[in-house]
C-alpha cells in the first residue's frame, strides 16, 4: 500500500490529509492556521506564512512514509518576484478588491467582455493576477519595475518544496485563472503582462496534468499541483455530466466539459480543470446571502427559515422573490436590486415570504445551470456544496428547480483530497501503473441523492411562475446568453 499526501493552501490555512494510494482512503490528516503578523492586511500576506503552517499541519509525523504530494492553492493569488526570485512585496491574495477600476480599464482596453472572452476565455476580476498586475504599476511602480518573475500560491508552494529550482511550473486548471493565459490555445498571451505591467515578466512552464514537478531534495515526487477549485472538482471525483452547485454568501456553478468555451458576453468563465478537460463557470451575486436576509427580516435563522419554507407550498401563493439584492451578475443587471412580487393578502405571511426565498435563491442558480446547458454543457447531476445544502428546504426544493438528480456529498477536504489524488496519479505514471489520460479510480464517497421525481411537473410550474415575473421586471435580460 501506497502513501500519498494532499496539502491545501487555502486563504485561512493548511490542510494536510494522507491517502492510501489506490484507494483514497484517507489514512492521516492535519490542519494548522497560517501566523499573522499584527500588521498584514487580510488582503495580502507573507508567503513565509504559508510554510510555517505547512510545517505545523505537518508535525508529528503526519507525513511518514509518503510517496508523492500534490498542492492545491487558493485562485488568483500573486506572488510578484525579482530576478533572484526574491518576493518584492507580500503575496496578494484572491479577496483582494483593490483592482476593480483596473480591471474595467483592461476590459475595456481590449474591446470589452467579447475580446477578452476570444483573447483568454475570461473578462479580467479585480481577483485576477492581471488585474493585480496592473494595480501594482499604477500604485506601486517602483515595485512594478522590479519585479522579472510571475508566481501563483500553489506554483510558489511547490518551487518551495523542490528546493527552489531553476525551473518554475504551474499547471492549466490555476494557469485558467490568471487572465493571460489561454485553456482553448493552451498558450499564454504574454502581450496582456506586458499590458498590464508594462513589460515582461517570467511565467512559470504549464505542466500536463500528470506530469510531475520534479522531486524533493529528500527524493519525494511533487505533482503538477493545481487551483483549489480544480483539485476540489478532482477530489469530488467529478466527470463529463456533472455540475456543481456551491452555496455560498455569493453562488458559483461549474461542469465538467470537453472543451473550452467561448462566451462573449463573460458571463461563462472558461477555466481548464485538472485532468485535461475543462471547467466552465458562471457566478451569482446573491445565494446564502439572499436566505440571510430573509430570516433577518422575519427575526429568524436558517433553520427557522427552512422550517417556515417547509410549512408553505410549492410556488408560495404566488409570492416571487427576485433575489438581486447586491445587483447581479447572471443575468447581467449590476445596480438593480431584489424584487417581490405577487403579494395578496392570502400571500402576505411568513412562512410564504421565506419559501419565496429559497425558491428565488434556487432559481437564480438554476438560471446560472441553464446558461451551461443552453452552451452544450450536459447535466446529469448536481453536487450541492456548502453548509446551507445540509437545510431540509434547500434538499426538499432543489432538485425540482434544477431538473435533474442532486449529490449531497458528506463534509470532507475536497481541495486536500484531489491534490492527494493528483499525486497518486503523477506516482501511477512515474511507476508505470496509472494511464496518463485518467487519473486512479477512487472509491466515491457516500453520498446522498436526492431525486426530482414526481415533483418534476411542479419544479417545471414554480420555474415558470419565476421566469414571468423576471422577464417582466427585467426585460430581455437573459437575450444575449
Amino acid at each position: 500500500m501506497g502513501k500519498v499526501a494532499g496539502i491545501d493552501s487555502s486563504t485561512t490555512g493548511t490542510t494536510v490529509v494522507v491517502c492510501d494510494s489506490e484507494t483514497g482512503a484517507v489514512l492521516r490528516q492535519g490542519h494548522a492556521p497560517h501566523p499573522l503578523d499584527d500588521g498584514e492586511k487580510p488582503t495580502e500576506i507573507d508567503p513565509q506564512a504559508w510554510l510555517l503552517s505547512l510545517g505545523e499541519a505537518a508535525k508529528d509525523g503526519v507525513l511518514e512514509g509518503v510517496q508523492a504530494i500534490g498542492i492545491s492553492g487558493q485562485q488568483h493569488g500573486l506572488l510578484a518576484l525579482d530576478a533572484g526570485g526574491v518576493t518584492v512585496r507580500p503575496a496578494l491574495l484572491r479577496g483582494d478588491k483593490r483592482a476593480q477600476a483596473q480591471a474595467v480599464d483592461l476590459t475595456d482596453e481590449l474591446g470589452g467582455a467579447a475580446g477578452w472572452a476570444e483573447a483568454v476565455g475570461s473578462v479580467p476580476q479585480a481577483a485576477y493576477p492581471v488585474a493585480k498586475l496592473r494595480w501594482i504599476a499604477q500604485h506601486e511602480p517602483q515595485t512594478a519595475k522590479r519585479i522579472a518573475q510571475v508566481l501563483l500560491p500553489h506554483d510558489w508552494l511547490v518551487w518551495q518544496l523542490l528546493g527552489r529550482p531553476a525551473r518554475r511550473t504551474t499547471d492549466r486548471g490555476d494557469a485558467s485563472g490568471t487572465g493571460y493565459w489561454s485553456a482553448a490555445t493552451g498558450e499564454y498571451r504574454t502581450d496582456l503582462v506586458e499590458r498590464a505591467l508594462g513589460h515582461q515578466v517570467a511565467l512559470p512552464d504549464v505542466l500536463a496534468p500528470a506530469e510531475p514537478a520534479g522531486q524533493t531534495p529528500e527524493g519525494l515526487l511533487i505533482s503538477a499541483g493545481t487551483g483549489d477549485n480544480m483539485a476540489a472538482a478532482l477530489g469530488l471525483g467529478l466527470g463529463p455530466g456533472d455540475a456543481v452547485v456551491s452555496l455560498g454568501a455569493a453562488g458559483t456553478v461549474f461542469a465538467v466539459h470537453h472543451e473550452a468555451l467561448k462566451d462573449p458576453t463573460g458571463t461563462v468563465t472558461a477555466f481548464a480543470d485538472a485532468t485535461g478537460r475543462h471547467l466552465p463557470v458562471v457566478q451569482v451575486r446573491n445565494a446564502v446571502r439572499t436566505l440571510r436576509g430573509t430570516a433577518d427580516l422575519l427575526g429568524t435563522d436558517l433553520a427557522g427559515l427552512s422550517e417556515l419554507a417547509l410549512q408553505s407550498t410549492p410556488g408560495a401563493y404566488g409570492l416571487v422573490l427576485l433575489p438581486y439584492l447586491e445587483g447581479e451578475r447572471t443575468p447581467d443587471l449590476p445596480h438593480t436590486a431584489g424584487t417581490l412580487a405577487g403579494l395578496r393578502r392570502d400571500s402576505m405571511k411568513p412562512e410564504h415570504l421565506a419559501r419565496a426565498a429559497f425558491e428565488g435563491m434556487l432559481c437564480g442558480l438554476t438560471d446560472a445551470l441553464d446558461v451551461l446547458r443552453n452552451k452544450g454543457v450536459e447535466v446529469r447531476r448536481v453536487f450541492l456544496l456548502g453548509a446551507a445544502g445540509e437545510l431540509p428546504a434547500v434538499r426538499a426544493i432543489a432538485p425540482a428547480l434544477f431538473g435533474t438528480q442532486v449529490v449531497v456529498p458528506p463534509a470532507a477536504e475536497y481541495a486536500a483530497l484531489g491534490a492527494a489524488r493528483q499525486a497518486a496519479w503523477s506516482l501511477g505514471v512515474v511507476l508505470g501503473s496509472q494511464s496518463q489520460t485518467e487519473p486512479p479510480p477512487w472509491a466515491e464517497a457516500a453520498t446522498q441523492l436526492l431525486e426530482p421525481g414526481d415533483d418534476s411537473a411542479v419544479g417545471s410550474a414554480v420555474r415558470q411562475q419565476y421566469v414571468a415575473v423576471r422577464e417582466q421586471t427585467h426585460p430581455g435580460a437573459f437575450a444575449s446568453l
